[in-house]
């Protein structure tokens, strides 16, 4: 009777664990990133410029040519030659970047183009009709296809890398993933804009082409394997138990 009573004590204990073990969240996803409440506000969809614009903490390669770029048809091997050296200008956190003969020059919002043609009429006072080229060269964004368990750096390749894009490339989206609930996170940390798409239904399609900016996150949300955490988590405590009542059942009667 006693080992009886004991179990329907232990009983008791292991309801208490379980009951503690399902009322905490933070238990089953330990690993959840970019929680949000279920009120938040997320960032209303709209189109994206389909030109890049430059940030700050970019780093540019740019490329001066006199004679509206004379030397970029000159074929000869010690042109070729320089044409292989890169130089990186960081822009500074402020927008601002540091270029040779001109100083500080304010050119973060600015796209590409706008950036060259800024750039060819300042030279103006050093050089005969020069000629500009600015690439972007640590384009980059983050995605975690899988929770924060799958997660994948991408430099960017081209200007219209889109969000269906970067899914694929970081190995697409697993059993596990919700395709309904993908966050992208875009601009300062602090107070980031915070995207939602949905593309498990044709219908919302349409924001899968959202065009991608350098330094997003994206983050696909996990559905949490309840099974095998539960399991996870009361095994010590089974055990434990399990060792306790064959003790109790040994040396009493």
């Amino acid at each position: 009777m006693k080992i009886f009573e004991a179990i329907k004590i232990n009983k008791i204990y292991l309801f208490f664990i379980v009951i503690f073990i399902f009322s905490s969240c933070r238990v089953f996803n330990p690993n959840e990133m970019f929680k949000t409440t279920p009120d938040y506000k997320y960032t209303e969809f709209k189109p994206t410029d389909k030109e890049y614009r430059i940030q700050p903490f970019d780093k540019l390669d740019v490329k001066i040519f006199s004679n509206d770029g004379f030397k970029l048809v000159d074929v000869t091997q010690n042109i070729m030659q320089s044409q292989q050296t890169t130089i990186s200008y960081s822009v500074e956190y402020d927008g601002m970047v540091k270029l040779p003969t001109l100083g500080r020059i304010q050119i973060s919002g600015k796209t590409i183009r706008e950036a060259e043609q800024l750039l060819e009429e300042k030279y103006k006072q050093f050089f005969v009709d020069p000629f500009i080229l600015i690439n972007v060269i640590n384009k980059r964004i983050v995605v975690f296809s899988g929770g924060s368990s799958t997660g994948k750096v991408i430099m960017l390749t081209n200007e219209n890398y889109t969000l269906i894009e970067a899914l694929a490339e970081a190995g697409g989206i697993n059993d596990f993933s919700k395709s309904h609930k993908i966050k992208l996170l875009r601009g300062n940390l602090n107070e980031p804009e915070v995207y939602l798409f949905n593309i498990r239904d044709l219908q919302d399609m349409k924001t899968a082409n959202f065009i991608l900016q350098a330094n997003d996150i994206i983050y696909v949300e996990s559905r949490p394997k309840y099974a095998t955490r539960i399991i996870g988590e009361l095994s010590p405590y089974i055990g434990l138990i399990t060792s306790a009542l064959f003790v109790y059942g040994l040396f009493i009667k």
